[in-house]
């Protein structure tokens, strides 16, 4: 398993990407999407966790910009900015999302979740 993290807190996405680390999971990380698109370009992910607000492309216009380079790649969207009843009304992909500070035991369950789906072929 491969994950990309996209998020403009350096020193946030080096640590979760740490994190994931310890934990077995192999994390690459960068601070815009921009940068996001090259690696993309270059390794095959199975799975992108994007920031939902971040300068110039936010993480819901990166999916898209992913998602054309790599069909298939699941995503799991990062936000401090509202709360998680904001992104669950009327969105498929509610479940998808974790509110900032994240616990890293949620991340790794949402990041297996995705990827049971995609295995199963199911949604986003």
């Amino acid at each position: 398993m491969r994950i990309l993290l996209v998020d403009d807190e350096e020193e946030f996405v080096a640590t979760l990407a740490e994190r994931l680390s310890l934990r077995g999971i192999t994390a690459d990380w960068v601070t815009n999407a921009h940068d996001a698109e090259n690696l993309v370009n270059t390794q095959h992910y199975d799975l992108a966790v994007l920031d939902v607000k971040m300068p110039k492309v936010g993480g819901r216009e990166l999916k898209k910009i992913l998602e054309k380079k790599q069909p298939g790649i699941k995503t799991i969207y990062l936000t401090g900015h509202g709360s998680e009843e904001d992104y669950q009304a009327g969105s498929a992909e509610a479940e998808f999302y974790l509110m900032k500070p994240i616990n890293i035991n949620d991340l790794i369950r949402k990041i297996n979740d995705a990827l049971d789906r995609k295995a199963q072929g199911g949604g986003s």
